[in-house]
């Protein structure tokens, strides 16, 4: 990956029309919004172990490198199941820059308000499905609504209430159900997915997509491959560019 002095790094944070001389995070910067898919994995392909651990598959560079997205993004986002078993901050502990609005997906309201990220240090957003129980606040955070029902969410709405909040650059951190939901909904543009030279036998899957019939199915993508540390980051674009 590209060595990022401080002055460069102060550069991405003033947010200029394009840093095109930073590949990894110049399309980032180019783009008036986007959402990004983020996965770390081992070479067989999971992301954590059966019981749902995670911490830590990837290397200190790499972790680093999740800090400094959360610093280009407006929202950063996470489903109920990463909260329940890695109980994150998602700030930008390890980067200059500021931290993200917090948003988890929780469509049945079932997470309890003692998760750090209810601590109100950094604002929060509990997103939920429309027929979830009528509470307005989770410890410290908001509750937004939009349609959906206790499993599943439309993520379409959701990047459109977001949206009308001003998150229009959204970083989908996890965990692989959620990024494999966005994927599958067509609301990702961009994926970036951390390879650790590891071998696990087993656990939770990178991407639990539904099988295709035939390999004449499976969508195909240009990449960008960055070493980052001891793993490599693939920089994957999901749209027409």
């Amino acid at each position: 990956m590209e060595e990022l002095t401080p002055e460069t790094w102060r550069r991405l944070l003033r947010r200029p029309p394009a840093c095109a001389d930073v590949p990894l995070y110049g399309p980032l910067l180019a783009a008036d919004a986007f959402a990004l898919g983020r996965l770390a994995q081992s070479l067989d392909g999971y992301i954590a172990l059966p019981d749902g651990r995670s911490q830590w598959i990837s290397g200190p560079e790499d972790i680093a490198h999740t800090h400094r997205v959360r610093a280009l993004s407006d929202a950063v986002v996470v489903g109920a199941g990463t909260v329940r078993a890695d109980d994150p901050q998602l700030t930008t502990r390890l980067c200059e820059g500021p931290s993200p609005v917090r948003v988890v997906l929780d469509p049945g309201l079932s997470l309890s308000p003692t998760h750090r990220v209810f601590d109100g240090t950094v604002p929060t957003l509990v997103v939920a499905a429309e027929t979830a129980p009528a509470t307005a606040r989770i410890g410290a955070a908001e509750v937004l609504r939009i349609p959906g029902t206790r499993n599943a969410l439309d993520l379409a709405a959701l990047r459109a209430a977001l949206r009308a909040r001003g998150l229009r650059r959204l970083f989908v951190e996890g965990g692989g159900k959620t990024v494999a939901r966005f994927l599958a909904a067509g609301v990702l543009d961009r994926l970036h997915v951390t390879v650790a030279p590891m071998l696990m036998g087993g656990g939770i899957p990178a991407f639990p997509l539904p099988p295709i019939d035939s390999l004449g199915e499976a969508p195909r993508y240009a990449w960008a491959v960055h070493p980052i540390g001891r793993d490599i980051l693939l920089d994957i674009a999901l749209g027409p560019g």
